[in-house]
């Protein structure tokens, strides 16, 4: 699997304090490692960066943030996802906004 391990640290580091409210696993997936919270995947890092899944509704705020482009994995864009780069995964307060969106989103769905 290609992806920053770097990264994936810093997912794990963000999402350590869930645990005790919600299930966080890690599912190799997409090339990269994706965080799943309560069997949804909720974000994610890679080669390029990361991912997280902000939903339809959290998209323009996500896309608002300095670093924040539209996922697309084959071109076409796939709404609710969004892509980082790596230079916000650096950054603790825009990461933590961006994860804030996707877990207000994620923590909402049915568990599976």
């Amino acid at each position: 699997m290609a992806y920053d391990e770097g990264h994936a640290t810093l997912m794990r580091d963000d999402l350590v304090d869930l645990a005790d409210q919600h299930i966080v696993t890690e599912k190799k997936m997409f090339g990269g490692l994706c965080f799943m919270l309560n069997g949804n995947m909720l974000c994610g890092v890679s080669k390029q960066g990361g991912m997280f899944r902000v939903g339809k509704n959290n998209e323009a705020a996500a896309l608002a943030i300095p670093g924040v482009d539209p996922l697309s994995f084959t071109g076409r864009k796939m709404g609710g996802l969004v892509d980082v780069n790596d230079d916000l995964m650096g950054d603790d307060t825009r990461r933590a906004a961006v994860m804030a969106l996707a877990l207000e989103f994620v923590a909402a769905l049915p568990a599976k």
